[in-house]
């Protein structure tokens, strides 16, 4: 397995996060607005969202630092973009993309298999619940609000960016797409 990056892996990652960091910007207005109404822990139902890019980057480039470029790239581009959150997403968007992409480098960057998106979705999920914990909720309480929120952040990821992150892999897959990856290979030999 050729684990060398080439232009077409760094444009497609790049775009990916790109597209992700708008998504990631418009996704804080719906956090910041309307969901705003929905009480903490609670409104970690909708975090997910801003795990998908490494999930789909590691599922469609398939090489070292794939999951890591993705959602950097995206978290940046969300700063560019004017992000409510601002700076703080330069450390913890990496920071997050470093805990899915450990998921990925434990199996070798060698399986790409839903079980494997989940566990990556799922440990990106636990990085974004424990920083959020931290860094933002630390005047609540560790039992009411901070642990549950941790919980459902990690629910959450492995719900929207675990099976949705493949199931968006699989259908871009399935358009041939993704035919110069071994995402899009997969889908025509089967």
């Amino acid at each position: 397995m050729n684990n060398r990056w080439r232009t077409v892996d760094i444009v497609v990652a790049a775009v990916l996060g790109v597209g992700f960091g708008v998504v990631f910007w418009a996704w804080g207005l719906l956090w910041n607005g309307p969901a705003d109404a929905i009480p903490l822990p609670f409104r970690a139902v909708l975090y997910g969202m801003w795990l998908v890019p490494a999930v789909v980057g590691a599922l469609v480039i398939r090489k070292p630092g794939a999951a890591f470029f993705t959602l950097t790239v995206a978290a940046l581009v969300s700063v560019a973009l004017g992000s409510s959150w601002g700076w703080t997403l330069v450390l913890q968007g990496p920071l997050e993309a470093a805990a899915a992409e450990l998921v990925f480098a434990i199996f070798g960057y060698r399986v790409y298999r839903l079980p494997v998106g989940l566990l990556a979705a799922a440990m990106a999920g636990l990085a974004a619940g424990v920083y959020d914990a931290i860094v933002w909720y630390k005047e609540f309480s560790w039992l009411a609000i901070r642990l549950p929120f941790i919980a459902i952040t990690v629910a959450s990821s492995v719900v929207i960016a675990g099976f949705g992150g493949y199931a968006l892999t699989r259908a871009l897959a399935n358009t041939g797409a993704l035919d110069r990856f071994p995402a899009g290979r997969e889908r025509a030999a089967v």
